[in-house]
């Protein structure tokens, strides 16, 4: 994630969606857009769910916002970040909003929020439903600049445990379907495809084209797509380097791109 300018920031965190682990990577990336003004955790803190959580609060100094769940089965947690989220809006403090969940109930605030001018980006795990990340100006997902980390630091993945021997007498069961976790994650021959249609209509007459109009179109038609999705944590005008189906160069500190023939 890139920016040209400092932003003022409020930090929103829905801690009964998003694992404390990633507080690290939410503050790291929140800090490439500028100076953080609010940074507020959202959660029912009286029951033990949220006990990690607690455990970062003076680490990272976050401002845990209370919400008692007065009815079961409800997150009444989402509506009090929506509230916080409109009257920080009306007091005019900040010009950004990070909003951090994977709950797509949150669209329309990201809609509404833009309506007034305000850059809003978002972070969640891949889980997260394709209809607020494209909601967001940016995007990032949690789960792979974690997965990358450990890639990177040389972190051994766990081994699975060890089955136990099937008893012969037992009887056979119908093992339960587990439903799949759908990522929203675009494919790459998708955002390949794309590119491709983006730098014909910007190419000048010797077909190449501006990186920096190619990545900010980019940008804006896929808010979620970083490099790091697809195992390769880069620059993306290095990572469309190495693929086959692009050109790149730099002239006078100017980048530009070329599809290959």
């Amino acid at each position: 994630m890139q920016t040209t300018d400092s932003k003022s920031i409020a930090l929103l965190i829905d801690a009964e969606n998003i694992s404390p682990k990633y507080i690290e990577y939410i503050i790291d990336e929140a800090n490439k857009y500028g100076k953080i003004n609010y940074r507020r955790v959202y959660g029912d803190w009286t029951t033990d769910n949220l006990k990690r959580w607690k455990e970062k609060m003076n680490e990272f100094a976050l401002t845990p916002v209370q919400q008692y769940a007065y009815t079961s089965g409800k997150n009444v947690s989402d509506f009090t970040l929506i509230i916080d989220a409109m009257d920080i809006l009306y007091s005019g403090k900040v010009n950004s909003f990070c909003l951090v969940t994977s709950d797509s109930d949150f669209t329309k605030l990201v809609t509404r929020l833009r309506e007034d001018n305000m850059f809003v980006f978002g972070m969640g795990e891949s889980k997260t439903p394709i209809s607020l990340v494209n909601a967001c100006e940016a995007f990032g997902y949690l789960d792979k600049m974690l997965a990358d980390d450990k890639a990177e630091n040389g972190k051994p993945e766990k081994k699975p445990a060890k089955k136990a021997p099937k008893s012969t007498s037992a009887k056979k069961e119908t093992p339960a379907k587990k439903e799949k976790v759908q990522s929203s994650i675009t494919p790459i021959s998708r955002i390949e495809a794309e590119l491709k249609n983006i730098i014909e209509t910007n190419q000048e007459d010797d077909g190449w084209a501006y990186w920096s109009i190619v990545a900010d179109l980019l940008q804006k038609k896929f808010p979620g797509f970083h490099p790091r999705n697809y195992g390769k944590n880069i620059k993306p005008l290095t990572f469309f380097k190495q693929n086959k189906n692009f050109s790149v160069k730099i002239d006078n500190k100017v980048a530009y791109i070329k599809n290959k023939e």
